[in-house]
């Protein structure tokens, strides 16, 4: 007689399954997973990979590929290789978002044999920004334990639909890269390389203004060729506020300048000499490296 445990254990082993021929197993700076995005094309977790070296994909039929990168952005902790192989089955990503305690499924691979956890969503919100100022659609949080080389695979609903990457956040914590920024970011590393960042030209350091002034960034370093030196700000400028809101947290300001940032104009009030002074940057495109 079938029992709810049964049916429950059926119908997780055959989402398993019907993901297992798009997941692989990446081999850069450590081993991790990926998933088929289109015809040779897989999307990974960023930090898995190191600036230089050797990726080796592995196949789900145990074919170790070559990879390029295609393109990274560090901020979404998407990246994109590109594998010479045509069999593998794109995986489909769902733009629906899982409500919170709706049970999810991660599914990766090692050394290029699936893996699975179940699990629930634990926290499903609206957008939000990555510490390093990437733009995600929703926060996602699954409680479940995550192995290490599953990082980079897929997450999946109940109802067999893949609807993002599953990576670690701070402290281990489960996130999910959702599909509509995988889908947003995927398609411009695809055709760029690389998604565009707001530039300054300035090394910043965060610091307490004197009198009660509250928190400033110091300017540690000027990027002769940059936006801030071309408004003239100076080494050891003291910057206070930016579009009239305080520096209270450095990271406010970096992750203001983000993809829409390029080609606007920054107003910054900067103490300098015991003086304040305003000064107008047009915010430039963070180098190629």
């Amino acid at each position: 007689m079938s029992t709810l445990l049964q049916e429950l254990s059926t119908a997780t082993s055959g989402i398993a399954a019907r993901f297992a021929s798009s997941v692989v197993s990446v081999r850069g700076a450590r081993a991790r997973s990926g998933f088929a995005w289109r015809s040779g094309l897989i999307v990974t977790a960023d930090e898995a990979l190191a600036e230089t070296g050797d990726i080796t994909v592995t196949l789900p039929d145990g074919t170790s590929l070559s990879a390029q990168i295609a393109g990274r952005d560090p901020t979404t902790d998407i990246a994109l290789l590109r594998v010479e192989d045509r069999t593998l089955e794109p995986a489909p990503l769902a733009a629906d978002v899982p409500p919170l305690g709706a049970v999810a499924l991660a599914v990766g691979a090692a050394d290029g044999v699936a893996t699975a956890a179940l699990g629930i969503v634990a926290l499903s919100s609206g957008r939000w920004q990555s510490m390093r100022g990437g733009e995600i659609e929703s926060r996602l949080e699954l409680d479940l334990r995550l192995r290490r080389d599953s990082e980079g695979g897929l997450a999946v609903n109940a109802d067999g639909q893949a609807f993002g990457m599953a990576v670690f956040g701070p402290r281990r914590r489960v996130l999910v890269i959702p599909s509509a920024t995988i889908a947003r970011v995927a398609a411009i590393l695809e055709k760029d390389g690389r998604v565009a960042r707001g530039y300054l030209g300035l090394g910043l350091h965060p610091v307490s203004v004197e009198g009660g002034g509250g928190m400033g960034a110091i300017v540690m370093s000027v990027d002769p060729e940059g936006p801030g030196a071309a408004a003239g700000i100076h080494q050891g400028d003291v910057l206070m506020t930016w579009n009239g809101q305080s520096i209270e947290r450095l990271k406010s300001l970096i992750r203001a300048l983000g993809p829409q940032s390029v080609g606007q104009t920054l107003s910054l009030d900067i103490r300098r000499g015991g003086a304040t002074h305003q000064a107008k940057v047009q915010i430039g495109e963070r180098p190629r490296v």
